[in-house]
């Protein structure tokens, strides 16, 4: 008798009560409306009817299935047989989050934080999410120097925020920014501004060690910001595969960073009511959750956009842009549009020192300075909130602003 997709065969019969009976057939509509493809899903439901098997010969509950125990089947598998099964654990993996969804299995529990410093980071993490609405990307980047600040100066033991002063501080810095570049330096400042104003609201600190952070030398305003020259993006954009779904959806995004200089995490979070077709506005939230604002949506654009979205694959996200395979969801950080970003760059053979979808956002600032805009017209279209950030614009092309220069009086040179 061969086993059955939706429930495991035990002494020759079928069993009605196993562990994940009831859950196959909706878990095989989640895979469906993921995008698998049919032959995927049935080849997913097999390992899932082999650990359904497993669970009941071993009188598991349900409740405390987990990715150890995961991983305890599949390494039995492994003993029993070391080829077919590749695939398979990203497919119980995704079976646990579908069943945590719907309730029947425990929550995902954080590892426990061991020393009041980790305690102490962790906090500030949720402060950052629950508070500032950031997203995971950024959290994670400005905690991970959190973490080694305060391991360095107060290891496992009590954390005393109180005790710490503008030499500390320094001599952190000094010690960890030479070891990375400029963007990161910058990262790592901006964190520790961060956490010691929150440090401050919280009532851990009196004083204000945020001040006491050094800036770092050149990291911003030093120069012209890199960007790509008209013709460039134009190569970009001309060598950009249109044929595909994933084609279609990397011109699109490719063509809202070139125009529009949306961010990559704008991009992300770019959903399908944010597109106005009838009044031609494209509404752009940001990244923080803490504002949102209303662009034209030029022609090529909104061409570019329609097109995708007519092979977009089926799902029921609401996000814009999702993966061109299977499972189909959306992005959940900016590094993927970066990814694109540089592959596009690469393939249209454009020499550039970065590659990243701020690129872009540069490029049409610099173009925009070149047909005269002021600075002020580039803040609005670029959505700056502080005037010092289109600043840096001011020195981007020397050769045209020495052609606006006034002679010296008196003839000098």
């Amino acid at each position: 008798m061969t086993p059955s997709l939706t429930s495991p065969v035990k002494n020759g019969g079928r069993v009605s009560d196993s562990p994940l009976s009831v859950h196959i057939a909706p878990f095989r509509a989640k895979l469906e409306d993921l995008g698998y493809t049919p032959s995927r899903v049935v080849y997913h439901l097999r390992f899932v009817a082999k650990i359904d098997l497993w669970l009941l010969r071993r009188k598991e509950r349900l409740w405390w299935l987990n990715e150890q125990k995961v991983d305890q089947f599949l390494a039995q598998l492994r003993k029993k047989r070391r080829a077919g099964y590749r695939g398979a654990r990203s497919g119980l993996r995704l079976l646990l989050s579908f069943l945590r969804d719907v309730g029947v299995v425990a929550p995902k529990t954080a590892p426990i934080a061991s020393s009041p410093s980790q305690r102490l980071t962790d906090r500030y993490r949720a402060f950052l999410k629950e508070e500032r609405g950031l997203d995971r990307a950024i959290i994670y980047h400005y905690s991970r120097h959190i973490d080694r600040f305060l391991t360095e100066h107060f290891g496992i033991g009590r954390v005393e925020l109180r005790s710490l002063g503008t030499p500390q501080i320094t001599a952190f810095v000094r010690r960890h920014a030479p070891r990375g570049g400029l963007g990161l330096a910058a990262q790592m400042v901006t964190g520790l501004r961060s956490f010691f104003r929150f440090a401050q609201l919280q009532g851990l600190i009196t004083s204000d060690l945020a001040a006491a952070v050094p800036a770092v030398p050149t990291w911003q305003g030093s120069g012209p910001p890199k960007h790509l020259s008209r013709e460039q993006v134009q190569r970009v954009l001309a060598a950009c595969e249109r044929t595909t779904v994933q084609g279609k959806r990397d011109y699109a995004i490719l063509l809202l960073l070139a125009r529009l200089g949306l961010r990559a995490g704008e991009i992300v979070a770019l959903q399908l009511e944010d597109v106005d077709w009838v009044n031609a506005q494209l509404t752009v939230r940001s990244k923080k959750g803490d504002g949102w604002a209303r662009l034209p949506l030029p022609i090529d654009v909104g061409r570019a956009l329609a097109r995708y979205l007519r092979v977009r694959p089926p799902t029921s996200y609401r996000n814009v842009f999702v993966r061109a395979y299977a499972p189909h969801t959306p992005f959940v950080a900016s590094g993927p549009v970066s990814v694109l970003v540089r592959t596009a760059i690469e393939r249209a053979d454009v020499r550039s020192a970065r590659t990243g979808a701020h690129l872009f956002r540069h490029s049409l600032a610099t173009e925009m300075l070149r047909r005269g805009a002021s600075l002020d017209e580039i803040g609005r279209v670029l959505r700056h909130r502080h005037p010092d950030t289109t600043a840096i614009y001011a020195k981007v092309d020397l050769k045209a602003l020495r052609g606006l220069a006034l002679p010296w009086p008196g003839g000098a040179q």
